[in-house]
This record gives C-alpha cells, structure tokens and sequence, in this order.
C-alpha cells in the first residue's frame, strides 16, 4: 500500500500492489474508519485519519482494485476488510480515494512492504 501525490509522505492517492501491478481504490463507501485502517498499516497513527474522494490528489491509473470497502476500524491491513472482491467495482478514476493520516508513525507498521511517494 502507498500514497501518491500528496504534498508528503503522510497524504496522497491510496494505492494498491496485486498481481504485480499498483492500482487504486474506489470511494465508494469508503470513510473515516477505513482512512483509518490505511493509516495504521503505512504505519502511522490512526487518530485524526481521514479521507478525501473524487481523486482530491489526482487520478491514478491502471487498475481499480478495491470497491466497496466496509472496516469496523480494528484491522491491521486494508484486505480485512469487507469489500466487493480483487477488481470489482463500479467507478471511474474520478472517484479514487485519497487518505491524510497525522504523520506521526508508530514505532513500527504492519506491513513491511510499505512505500509512499510524493
């Protein structure tokens, strides 16, 4: 998971690896405790996370991976979640999901596998 675009490593796109590709995810139902849950696995606290929609920091390209995403704001990693299922969905780029977390990191994160981009 990474964020793209934001004017720092803590805010940006929300982005996807699967399948050997980055790809986005769909506003759709997506909200504050799932901003959250973003948060957490990039590594950075959860209190004051939140979301912003219809691509606040750009468009992104290639695949829309996630659709539908319903957290109860315990998980560790985004694919917890409810969702509709790997590349299902019903968007467009204009509705990829952007997430602003506080900045402050956890002393370490989840996933390993963490990048962000500016």
């Amino acid at each position: 998971v990474r964020l793209v675009g934001g004017n720092s490593s803590y805010q940006g796109r929300l982005e996807y690896f699967h399948n050997g590709e980055w790809g986005t995810i769909c506003g759709d139902m997506f909200g504050n405790t799932e901003a959250s849950v973003a948060c957490r696995q990039l590594g950075f606290t959860t209190q004051g996370a939140h979301y912003e929609s219809n691509a606040f920091f750009g468009e992104g390209t290639g695949p829309i991976w996630l659709d539908d995403l319903r957290c109860n704001g315990e998980e560790k990693y985004l694919t917890d979640c409810l969702n509709a299922g790997w590349g299902e969905h019903n968007c467009r780029h204009q509705h990829d999901v952007s997430v602003i977390c506080t900045g402050k990191q956890y002393s370490h994160s989840f996933d390993t596998h963490v990048k962000t981009l500016n």
